[in-house]
């Protein structure tokens, strides 16, 4: 899943990171690509927590939207992937039944996005259920 983040640097300060989509989720480093790591784990901890507590996953929004915020006008807007698959411990096989030329395509997509099938999966269904909020 791609997350939007927002990338800013006040004067005598390291960059802090804010992640829109993800209220309370920040993170900062003393350069942006530490920065952006940090983020990672920021990221990946904040959606730990909010599986544990059986919150919904917000939503993330397009990234046009946070183009108009007049808040991020002086930063940088950069976009972190999270793996979603990898979070809440431990993974389980299962097996699923689908239509072959629909799991083609999932693959198709998956890969060209440089992700795999299990990952999309994962972030299918968590979009799906915070849209219509079921937990």
């Amino acid at each position: 899943m791609q997350y939007p983040i927002f990338i800013h640097k006040d004067e005598d300060s390291d960059f802090g990171v804010i992640v829109p989509d993800l209220p309370g989720c920040f993170s900062a480093g003393s350069t942006i690509e530490e920065a952006i790591q940090n983020t990672h784990e920021a990221i990946e901890c904040h959606l730990e927590g909010l599986l544990l507590d059986n919150e919904p996953i917000p939503l993330k929004r397009p990234i046009e939207q946070h183009l108009e915020n007049p808040d991020f006008k002086n930063g940088i807007l950069a976009v972190v992937d999270i793996d979603v698959s990898k979070i809440s411990g431990k993974t389980i096989r299962i097996n699923v039944s689908l239509p072959e030329r629909f799991l083609k395509q999932i693959d198709e997509y998956a890969h060209q996005h440089g992700g795999n099938r299990s990952g999309f999966l994962v972030d299918a269904a968590m979009s799906y259920m915070a849209e219509h909020r079921i937990r």
